[in-house]
């Protein structure tokens, strides 16, 4: 096993997790941001506001997404498994 081997699993390993934490990140994000935005208009800073509309929706989008971010991670760990012997070097 050489250096570009290491480098490119490791590389698999962190896209494979930007990809399936990406989507929930970006609407946590988003829904934060307008919650922030509803809470500066209305003058309204319970800070405990910005928790629940963002729970909410990452629950919503686990639902949503979970099919694909479980097959995209069964995907990559079979891939791993299945090319163990020629990262042993056995």
């Amino acid at each position: 096993m050489n250096a570009e081997m290491v480098i490119s699993i490791a590389e698999k390993g962190v896209y494979t997790t930007l990809m399936v934490a990406g989507p929930l990140l970006l609407l946590a994000l988003v829904v934060g941001l307008l919650v922030s935005i509803f809470q500066a208009t209305t003058q309204i800073q319970e800070q405990t506001l910005a928790f629940i509309p963002k729970i909410a929706a990452v629950l919503i989008a686990l639902i949503f997404f979970g099919p694909w971010m479980l097959s995209e991670m069964v995907t990559f760990t079979y891939d791993i498994f299945n090319n163990l012997e020629r990262f042993v070097g056995a």
